[in-house]
């Protein structure tokens, strides 16, 4: 997709209209944490898109008590990348939020994205690591890791990111072709490139490749409130940079162009403030209109 595309794509939403925002939550096991989750969530969400992998404690059922237009979606293969890719197929918004179930992401920063977008931004990139953001839950290990994989991943994409392994995203609908996501059913035992947590790697380097404009956005990470993490950190240390090595050199989404990242953008100014502000109070009488 060329960047004209996504330009197009991104002026079709009315300048005084609010966009359609689409959330998507991976699940597996997450009864006890989406109470929480859902309970910081807008009402005025165009869908929220819960995308479950098979849980046995009745996360399905406590989603759909929680809100009752939630769209659920059932993964077709295993890990964290299918349940993206079979939400991100299931997205009828203009923007699309990649958010946890796991209470670590705070809903309410979802503004700070999607203001983000509508100054600009192709993708909003959450990071831990800009004035406005931090973690209660990453360890002095990680995050030595996390700083040596974005050594790497600037250095091969020519990117300025300054927290890879971020999940918290944002980004407008139209440039899910760019991804190249598979969502294609799959017995259940394949398990193809990107089904894995090397999907926000993935995602992270193919937005670059296709020399789309990302913006770096302030966020706090949570710690998890319930259940236990499936991360591990060298194992998916180990991914990432393979995920790395892997996306440098196969061609997927990469169109001679250099990423736009606007480092800057990750510390708001007062200038940037008051259009913020401006923006919020235009979407607000809109929204009333």
């Amino acid at each position: 997709m060329s960047r004209n595309t996504v330009v197009t794509l991104r002026r079709a939403v009315e300048p005084m209209s609010a966009p359609k925002i689409s959330v998507v939550i991976p699940t597996y096991n997450e009864a006890k944490n989406l109470p929480h989750v859902f309970g910081l969530l807008s009402d005025d969400l165009h869908e929220v898109i819960v995308v479950d992998g098979h849980s046995v404690d009745g996360t399905i059922e406590v989603a759909r008590a929680l809100r009752p237009d939630v769209k659920v979606v059932h993964q077709n293969r295993r890990g964290k990348g299918n349940a993206m890719a079979c939400g991100f197929a299931a997205v009828t918004g203009d923007i699309v939020v990649m958010l946890d179930a796991d209470g670590s992401a705070d809903p309410r920063e979802i503004e700070r994205f999607v203001e983000a977008l509508l100054s600009g931004a192709d993708f909003a990139k959450g990071t831990r690591f800009a004035n406005g953001g931090g973690s209660a839950d990453i360890t002095r290990l990680r995050a030595w890791g996390n700083r040596w994989l974005n050594r790497a991943a600037n250095l091969l994409f020519g990117t300025r990111y300054t927290d890879l392994c971020y999940g918290y995203n944002a980004f407008w609908s139209g440039i899910l072709p760019t991804l190249e996501l598979d969502a294609t059913d799959r017995p259940q035992t394949t398990r193809l490139w990107g089904d894995g947590f090397e999907i926000e790697t993935i995602i992270n380097t193919r937005v670059a490749k296709a020399g789309l404009r990302i913006v770096e956005v302030p966020s706090f990470e949570f710690e998890r409130l319930h259940g236990q993490s499936n991360l591990n950190t060298w194992r998916d240390g180990l991914r990432v940079l393979r995920a790395l090595a892997v996306e440098r050199f196969n061609g997927v989404s990469s169109q001679g162009r250099r990423p736009a990242l606007d480092a800057a953008a990750a510390i708001p100014s007062p200038r940037s403030a008051i259009r913020s502000a401006t923006r919020s109070a235009e979407l607000l009488e809109a929204r009333g209109a």
